[in-house]
């Protein structure tokens, strides 16, 4: 991402709607998968830190951060979220088979070789743990927030899971979320785009009250998207695991 991008989600990511309600979703999948306190989990691309922060309110003692930036590296020192290592989603520099538990969200969009990418996550998980992916969808949204972070893509769930079936992941669940919030994010991205409006991030778009509804539409979104199964929305959440020794 560039530099100013990270500054403003590092401002906002604490309280901020999309963030908020993200670290809600993941604490809920996470409670499902139920690792130990004591597990040893990796979050690849850290970001300014929201799963961190998400990792410490859930108790987790051994949570190891990498990402390839030193501006995220910096922004998560500062925050005192722990430490957090430079490195790449292609070239993982862990033992294989070392992690209970793998969080990679809005990582694999940003490389070229996204299917490398998924198998350097298989390579580091324990056979049997699994990989918590998130990743944008649907190219109609394209935007502002796309370009900012260096997106190379966005997916679809029928182009997605091949990928992660090719990397030898076994599927445990897979949905969209941010689907209510679907058409109103594609209309204010072309409104962007129409008004030629330049920002360091989305994030900057909100005032107090916009982030107080938005919260409350996106904590109904997250609650019901795992048993509604929408067709669309602008985020797609997959739980894949790593396949036991034995088969």
């Amino acid at each position: 991402m560039d530099i100013a991008t990270y500054a403003a989600e590092a401002a906002v990511e604490s309280e901020h709607w999309w963030f908020v309600g993200r670290r809600r979703l993941f604490a809920r999948v996470i409670s499902k998968l139920g690792p130990p306190r004591g597990a040893e989990i990796l979050d690849v691309g850290t970001s300014t830190g929201t799963n961190l922060r998400l990792l410490r309110e859930l108790g987790f003692h051994h949570v190891h951060g990498i990402d390839q930036s030193p501006e995220a590296v910096r922004f998560c020192s500062e925050k005192g979220l722990g430490r957090v290592e430079l490195g790449d989603v292609c070239a993982l520099p862990f033992a294989d088979g070392r992690f209970d538990l793998v969080l990679a969200t809005d990582i694999i969009e940003h490389v070229d070789d996204d299917l490398w990418a998924l198998r350097e996550l298989h390579r580091v998980l324990k056979p049997g743990s699994s990989l918590l992916l998130t990743v944008p969808t649907f190219r109609l949204l394209w935007g502002l927030q796309d370009e900012v972070s260096h997106h190379r893509r966005r997916y679809r769930l029928n182009d997605l899971l091949p990928k992660l079936r090719a990397s030898e992941f076994s599927l445990r669940e897979y949905y969209y979320f941010n689907y209510l919030l679907f058409l109103p994010i594609l209309a204010g991205r072309r409104l962007v785009r129409l008004l030629g409006i330049t920002l360091a991030s989305e994030a900057e778009i909100n005032t107090w009250w916009l982030n107080r509804i938005l919260t409350l539409v996106f904590q109904l979104d997250v609650a019901t998207a795992p048993w509604l199964r929408p067709p669309f929305g602008a985020s797609a959440l997959v739980v894949a695991t790593r396949k036991p020794a034995a088969e």
